[in-house]
């Protein structure tokens, strides 16, 4: 019964530890880049996009190589936000590597 209680108190221990982590998954921002930092896009901790900058000369290009920008500035933050995620559930998981446990990004 020892047993049973130890591992009680440590998955409420993590528990609160995911608690906590989930609280600073909200306050991520990452930014990713694309064509020589001319096109950023901003993206907070849910994977939301809040932020898009287009520089000048970005403006006067095609159509379709503009999207492309956007597409790979958007993947690029998309990447950085999956990798600070996974750092921040690692510090809350204490590096355990919880089977079937998938963060939705």
């Amino acid at each position: 019964m020892n047993d049973f209680s130890k591992i009680l108190e440590k998955a409420k221990e993590l528990e609160e530890k995911m608690k906590e982590s989930q609280q600073n998954l909200k306050k991520i921002s990452v930014v990713g880049t694309s064509g020589t930092e001319s096109v950023k896009v901003t993206l907070n901790g849910d994977g939301e996009m809040t932020n898009i900058f287009l520089s000048p000369e970005t403006l006067k290009e095609d159509k379709l190589i503009i999207e492309d920008l956007i597409t790979a500035a958007h993947n690029n933050a998309k990447e950085k936000l999956k990798i600070k995620t996974s750092d921040e559930i690692s510090k809350a998981t204490g590096g355990l590597n919880i089977p079937g446990f998938k963060w939705p990004l």
